[in-house]
């Protein structure tokens, strides 16, 4: 990955490229925290790992997917609902079958019934974009330490080049 790597900005449901993004991410945190000072991590451990992270973000889309459904069904049918039953007693209202008053109230509770399914809605879609203001914070954490590890990295390498070369400079002077 390059330093100049930009975070991807997630929305309230990330496409599957933020989704992507998000397992090459995990599976260099396997490949960094898999790895000796020898030797790299095993490819079929690696594979294992991938296979198990992308199984799971796609059972994560999956699930999210279905939860949605069901919410959007649920708003559906109660405002399907709550409107035949305004309907119905306002009828019945009309055509002096029943009191103002007992009209009004269930035609008050219906109302109440369909603003609290509305008012779930919202709330989920709000929950869902914290939610997804958070990944994408974590994400550019990930990056971030990503880049500082990559630096350490380099400068411990260089500082390595450095100590051998002091210690080669040191036997010859012993030497000499």
């Amino acid at each position: 990955m390059s330093d100049d790597f930009e975070i991807p900005e997630l929305s309230d449901d990330p496409t599957p490229d933020e989704r992507a993004e998000f397992v090459i991410l995990r599976l260099e945190q396997f490949i960094r925290d898999g790895r000796t000072l020898a030797e790299g991590m095993s490819f079929k451990v690696w594979q294992s790992m991938a296979r198990t992270e992308i199984a799971i973000a796609i059972s994560e889309t999956e699930l999210a997917q279905q939860k949605e459904e069901v919410v959007t069904k649920r708003l559906l049918f109660t405002f399907a609902g709550a409107l035949v039953t305004v309907g119905f007693w306002g009828t019945a209202v009309s055509v002096h079958k029943v009191g103002y008053l007992v009209g009004g109230i269930i035609c008050f509770i219906a109302g109440l019934a369909l603003l609290g399914v509305a008012g779930e809605w919202r709330f989920r879609k709000w929950n869902k974009t914290r939610q997804a203001d958070k990944r994408r914070k974590t994400l550019a954490r990930v990056e971030s330490l990503n880049r500082r590890i990559k630096r350490l990295e380099n400068e411990l390498e260089k500082e390595e080049k450095r100590v051998l070369d002091k210690l080669k400079k040191a036997a010859k002077f012993a030497q000499g």
